[in-house]
């Protein structure tokens, strides 16, 4: 494939067209769920509005596989990440709860089903705004990162190449990637900068808001330099094999970029240009998104905004009120499977495994068929168990028979798989082979987890399989979102300190096999 490089104008309103997602809801607006081959989308918008977003995340995808030489997967069928609009920035806030003050969308990796949430309208009209389609494409690029790169990221990087996807721009027959990041024009020029080795020496989790913003924005301009600068693009790959080896951040990147005021002076240079080098491909390269279009039902249209508060995450105490409000909807649309199969896993996270059970086996009554129903189902049985203290292998057969029968409907869920697993743990026996390779699956499917993903690391110590837990290890224990002293960080430097087993699985403060619950 040829590439064909262009420069692009600094102030040419390189948001075209992406303010289509950011018009005001029309006035037959509904909710509807649009279906592609990796998404799930809920929006209330017209099915025009809704089915572009899904195309346009479809094709976002394509772009990602196409520029890094990523093949597609076909289990990505069962595990899809589930994609909720929500009105505007603000709505985004109040799902995300305390701690999102600055936020515009949000996204998180599960093996029970990953999430994002994005806003339907942008922070402002003009070229500078942060519009929705951005957003989207910065949070799902985080998922496509970890999902198919089994390396640590440092934050620059990780946010710096999640903005620089994200500002992908669809022509009529062609497409770009590495337009210029307009929403963030002014921090780079007007507010607190960051050279390239403060970028390198950052730690995440001690900055402030403006030198977060900065780490944002530089991290834009230096990974954009990278991926369009072909020296520089070579060198990365040292940068970040010595960076996962334990190479302190800034040593790592003088031994790969060698003088950093140089690097410096190039993000300058390339930030004071009056144009951006970007790539432009034809349309024809990515294939023509699918997407299957439907209004929700009565009961899923009641139930969505509870919905949407249940699977950003909840407590057992937060999940009271969400339960309190599901019930009666329950109630009324008992012949709804996916109302009930909502309901179900809003009692299990409220503790309630009878509403659970009941609201389960209303969901099989209406689609045998469905998992999701036999999971929950599942997660029921075990808890009796094990609140029962049950040491009768029949017992706990019978509830692995629920697993069982999910797993046979659909052998890529990764949940039914880590739950398989985690049973084992949770009747206090060593997990099988079987169990074993159920879990090794499930991180295949979903490596984007981290607690699925120290679950296999902490597995694959027990087995004597050092390098498959360092691999997995890693990503964890340097993630920007971390603290310095996270669980996988323990553990890497007590398998640095020559532990192995379960005397480094004890030294980093895990516990037994099978402990993924």
């Amino acid at each position: 494939m040829r590439v064909t490089a262009r420069r692009i104008g600094l102030g040419t309103g390189l948001a075209t067209g992406l303010a289509a997602l950011a018009v005001a809801q029309p006035a037959r607006a509904e909710w509807i769920e649009a279906t592609t081959k990796h998404f799930i989308v809920y929006a209330n918008g017209s099915t025009d509005s809704v089915r572009r977003q899904a195309e346009e995340l479809e094709r976002f995808d394509g772009v990602f596989r196409f520029f890094q030489d990523v093949p597609d997967a076909p289990e990505a069928q069962s595990n899809k990440l589930t994609v909720y609009v929500v009105g505007d920035a603000a709505a985004v806030r109040r799902l995300f709860g305390s701690g999102g003050s600055n936020i515009a969308g949000f996204y998180l990796p599960r093996a029970s089903g990953s999430v994002a949430f994005t806003p339907g309208r942008g922070d402002g009209d003009g070229v500078n705004g942060l519009q929705p389609q951005v957003v989207l494409f910065h949070e799902y690029a985080h998922h496509l990162l970890l999902g198919n790169f089994a390396a640590a990221y440092p934050a620059w990087f990780s946010e710096g190449y999640a903005e620089f996807l994200s500002t992908v721009r669809f022509d009529k027959d062609v497409f770009w990637v590495g337009a210029a990041a307009q929403h963030r024009a002014y921090t780079l020029r007007l507010g607190p900068s960051m050279t390239a080795e403060q970028l390198f020496a950052a730690d995440r989790r001690k900055l402030s808001e403006d030198q977060t913003a900065a780490l944002y924005a530089r991290g834009w301009l230096l990974t954009h330099l990278i991926e369009t600068d072909m020296d520089r693009r070579k060198q990365f790959p040292t940068y970040l094999k010595a960076l996962n080896d334990g190479v302190p951040g800034v040593e790592a990147a003088q031994r790969a970029f060698g003088d950093l005021k140089a690097l410096n002076r190039q993000m300058d240079a390339r930030l004071k240009g009056s144009t951006l080098p970007a790539f432009r491909f034809p349309l024809s390269s990515l294939a023509q998104p699918t997407v299957t279009l439907r209004a929700l039902r009565p009961g899923e249209k009641a139930m969505i905004a509870l919905r949407m508060r249940s699977d950003r995450g909840v407590n057992r105490t937060t999940a009271q009120p969400i339960l309190a409000d599901a019930i009666p909807i329950g109630a009324r649309f008992a012949d709804d499977p996916t109302v009930q199969g909502w309901l179900a896993e809003m009692a299990l996270d409220a503790g309630r495994n009878d509403l659970a059970e009941a609201a389960a086996d209303r969901a099989l009554a209406a689609d045998p068929k469905s998992s999701q129903a036999l999971v929950y189902k599942a997660q029921v049985h075990l808890r009796n168990a094990r609140a029962a203290k049950a040491t009768d292998p029949a017992i706990w057969r019978e509830a692995r028979g629920w697993l069982l029968k999910a797993n046979a409907l659909d052998p890529d869920d990764a949940y039914a798989l880590l739950l398989y697993y985690s049973s084992f743990g949770m009747a206090g026996v060593k997990p099988t082979d079987n169990a074993k390779a159920a879990l090794a699956r499930a991180h295949e499917l979903v490596p984007q987890d981290p607690g699925l993903g120290y679950a296999y690391a902490t597995q694959s110590l027990f087995d004597g399989k050092l390098d498959q837990a360092r691999t997995a290890l890693r990503p964890l224990a340097y993630s920007a979102h971390s603290g310095a002293d996270n669980p996988a960080a323990k553990l890497l430097a007590a398998l640095d300190a020559g532990k192995t087993g379960a005397a480094a699985v004890a030294a980093g403060g895990g516990g037994s096999e099978g402990a993924a619950d």
